[in-house]
């Protein structure tokens, strides 16, 4: 977080179906658990699977009196690698700060490709996701890498958070499987 910035602010780019506004949701929560401060909203045109969204989530010590899209973060989260060349994922993000993307590709590919020479952190998601749920859902595991990075909430708290908001609606194993990926993701670093 930048020196005299209160608010930590994150931007998850995605498409429509790779769960970033569960996975911004889930963040809140956990941000919300720990007496913190929290908004998380998406921003998407027609909604439809596939087409390139924003979600925006921020946390901080203090009230939140600001309710406009985030447009200086201090993380940037990308889904799908796809988006670099579409959208501006490194638009007010400085060398100090942080871009996650979910890729097969190593830092200094991703490099190439944005132009950004600040702290970058390359995962694959997707296949950590399909190895241990089955399917390819990059949300629960990028969350893990988040978390690992930003420091901004505590792993326990998100996984008690996805625990009591999923077991009922997708059963014990795959709720424990999510969180499997989280925290191989968190250990990942």
């Amino acid at each position: 977080m930048k020196l005299g910035k209160k608010i930590f602010e994150i931007i998850f780019h995605a498409r429509g179906g790779q769960g970033a506004k569960t996975a911004a949701e889930l963040l809140a929560q956990a941000a919300l658990r720990e007496q913190k401060f929290i908004q998380a909203f998406p921003d998407f045109g027609p909604e439809r699977t596939g087409a390139p969204i924003q979600t925006y989530v921020r946390i901080s010590d203090e009230p939140i009196l600001t309710h406009e899209p985030v447009v200086d973060p201090d993380v940037v989260v990308i889904l799908d690698e796809t988006l670099l060349g579409i959208v501006d994922a490194t638009k007010n993000l400085d060398e100090n700060e942080s871009m996650i993307v979910n890729t097969m590709s190593d830092r200094e590919t991703v490099q190439q490709k944005t132009g950004y020479i600040g702290n970058i952190y390359p995962i694959d998601a997707t296949s950590l996701s399909v190895e241990i749920i089955g399917e390819p859902r990059p949300n629960t595991a990028i969350l893990g890498k988040l978390l690992k990075v930003s420091e901004i909430v505590k792993l326990e708290n998100l996984v008690e958070v996805f625990r009591e908001k999923y077991v009922d609606k997708i059963g014990q194993e795959k709720t424990e499987k999510n969180i499997q990926a989280i925290e191989r993701a968190y250990d990942s670093l």
